[in-house]
């Protein structure tokens, strides 16, 4: 079988019409009062779920809100935990 031939390649050139990178500028850390906020929040739904179960029947406003104390707590944690993405 004959043997095939040898294609040569032409070396790659970048297209010049491409622009230069842009620099993009570092973020800094994030504020102290947002540390604050983040870690707040999480620890709001923490003890209010504590305290739906400790003391939710003792308190008129816990006892109006039945089962909705879990959604609120889970709620305030949630969002706090969602502000750790943006921290830096």
């Amino acid at each position: 079988m004959p043997k095939s031939k040898v294609r040569k390649k032409t070396a790659y050139t970048p297209p010049t019409d491409r622009r230069s990178p842009v620099k993009v500028r570092a973020a800094g850390p994030s504020h102290p009062l947002y540390k604050g906020v983040m870690f707040g929040l999480m620890l709001l739904g923490l003890v209010w779920l504590v305290v739906n179960y400790i003391a939710g029947d003792k308190i008129p406003l816990m006892t109006e809100l039945g089962n909705w104390n879990f959604a609120i707590g889970f709620a305030l944690m949630i969002s706090g935990l969602l502000m750790t993405m943006k921290w830096r």
